[in-house]
């Protein structure tokens, strides 16, 4: 298999797309507009304390109050108040940055054992360093813990902790053994370390310099959160794209290519600092097209834009966005014969599991998703689909939990959600139908309007008016024979001009009197 780690920088923004085989499998897109948060530091004051909900909010200077979970006020919050200078949460042994997206995140006492919480010690005014684990969504505000580390290129470092992890996803107990020794022999007193997967057959001299560059990155945080006010940021993390190469580019990673010279500068300089070894796998791509067409990713990013994706044997899966929940239905897309329907059926499931893993990967999708796929009969072939989407859900790196089939085809699957999924983060909501992808059909915009005028004219003495309306409104109200507009005029024996207005909502009316050329406004009735 061949893993390729593909950059495109443009003036407003830079995408980064990972393939396998040349298939579409991580996108990721970093805005000047929409800053990555996950990972950064701030320090706090607390807002408000919510025994009634296990939650504070801390205000950090934005829109919206931190949100923090008692069951993310970790074991080491103390310490960390002590270093503010105030008198008055745990670690999982997983290789991955526990604030970011495309890695695994710090599991803290929230587990069904450990749900006997008690209310922290915690004050209106107090102030409190926290660090982002979820960016906002919607008109929700970010989500925060108190259980501070820093990632690394190799490691994660705990302050105020005393625990060593390696990877899980390092399997081989020699390896496991060797790295937890160096961790251990390099790791200053009161700190805590986490060995990525990454690390795998690393020199400790390599994990060695990778902690000291975080010890130092520590020293300046403590530096700067003792002499700033809250809310204040501290620490900020990476950026989108370097903390791709930090947290992705592993050994089986091919190549990185990149078409812009500025950034393969800065991204193989900083390889060459963390890995010389894989710097010669920075490759800057020139072409007089598109680094994306050229890999034939664009095709496959548009698709991600789309509410209907095709499946190989002819079928295909609608994915809706709902305020509560994500829905996805799987069509068989053509008719199969009866004798071999559940055969059929089978298999356009089983495809449609396989690539709804990835499309939820993809376009980073989390909370609850409910895919209603085609009905099976045989319990067996129920089965199959469950474990073919357990198989499929393995790759991911956010968690995941799956439900079996129910009696109705069901499948519900939660998905750790840390940031605004893609839809959210390129897409606005349009103006004109406010997200609803529908508009209101003509006859019953003729309705309101002739409502409109009646109660005009109940109001008012005016008998000579200009509608304004959006141009698709006017056109349908200037068109055919005889005219919409000219029917009203003569059954309501008022004179009537339509003016086509762009900036208005295709179902909004406004009313001119062209007497004195002011706007007439209706009272409620």
């Amino acid at each position: 298999m061949t893993k390729e780690i593909i950059i495109n920088s443009s003036s407003t923004q830079t995408r980064v797309a990972i393939t396998e085989d040349g298939n579409l499998v991580d996108f990721f897109v970093d805005y000047p507009e929409n800053r990555r948060m996950v990972g950064d530091i701030y320090l706090g004051k607390v807002a408000r304390v919510l025994p009634g909900i296990r939650a504070a909010f801390i205000d950090i200077g934005m829109k919206h109050d931190a949100f923090l979970h008692f069951s993310d006020i970790g074991e080491r919050t103390q310490q960390f108040q002590e270093m503010l200078g105030d008198d008055d949460s745990d670690v999982d042994d997983d290789d991955e940055n526990p604030n970011d997206k495309a890695t695994q995140t710090v599991k803290t006492q929230s587990e069904p054992a450990k749900e006997q919480f008690t209310v922290p010690k915690l004050s209106k005014g107090q102030d409190i360093l926290i660090q982002i684990i979820k960016e906002p969504v919607n008109n929700k505000g970010v989500r925060v813990t108190s259980s501070i580390s820093l990632p690394g290129r190799f490691c994660v470092l705990l302050p105020f902790d005393n625990k060593v992890g390696v990877s899980k996803r390092i399997s081989d107990f020699k390896e496991r053994r060797r790295l937890r020794y160096i961790a251990r022999s390099i790791l200053p007193k009161n700190y805590g370390l986490i060995i990525r997967t990454v690390a795998r057959n690393q020199t400790e001299e390599a994990l060695r310099d990778d902690l000291k560059n975080l010890m130092k990155a520590w020293a300046e945080i403590e530096e700067t959160a003792k002499s700033e006010t809250p809310p204040a940021l501290v620490y900020q993390d990476l950026n989108t794209t370097s903390s791709v190469i930090r947290d992705l580019f592993s050994s089986d990673v091919s190549k990185v290519f990149i078409d812009s010279k500025k950034l393969y500068r800065q991204i193989k300089n900083y390889v060459q600092l963390v890995q010389p070894g894989a710097a010669d796998k920075i490759e800057n791509f020139r072409t007089s097209d598109s680094i994306f067409d050229s890999f034939k990713v664009e095709e496959q990013i548009k698709m991600l834009m789309g509410r209907k994706v095709p499946l190989p044997s002819g079928g295909y899966v609608i994915i809706e966005h709902t305020e509560a929940m994500v829905v996805i239905d799987v069509n068989s897309g053509r008719y199969a014969k009866s004798k071999e329907q559940e055969q059929n059926s089978l298999k356009t499931d089983l495809e449609a599991s396989r690539e709804i893993a990835r499309q939820l990967r993809l376009r980073d999708i989390g909370g609850i998703i409910v895919v209603d796929f085609i009905d099976l009969e045989d319990e067996r072939n129920r089965k199959k689909v469950y474990d073919e989407l357990k198989r499929e859900f393995r790759k991911d790196r956010a968690k995941v939990s799956i439900l079996p089939m129910s009696d109705f085809g069901l499948i519900q699957i939660t998905r750790q959600r840390i940031r605004q999924n893609i839809m959210q983060a390129m897409k606005e909501v349009c103006p004109y139908c406010l997200g609803t992808g529908l508009l209101t059909k003509h006859s019953h915009l003729v309705y309101d309007l002739e409502d409109l005028i009646r109660k005009l004219k109940r109001q008012t003495k005016e008998r000579s008016l200009t509608i304004k309306c959006h141009s698709i409104v006017a056109d349908k109200l200037t068109e055919g024979f005889p005219k919409t507009i000219t029917k009203l005029r003569l059954k309501y024996f008022i004179t009537l001009k339509v003016q086509a207005d762009d900036t208005m909502q295709p179902d909004k009316f406004k009313f001119i009197s062209r007497k004195t050329g002011k706007e007439i406004i209706l009272e409620a009735s």
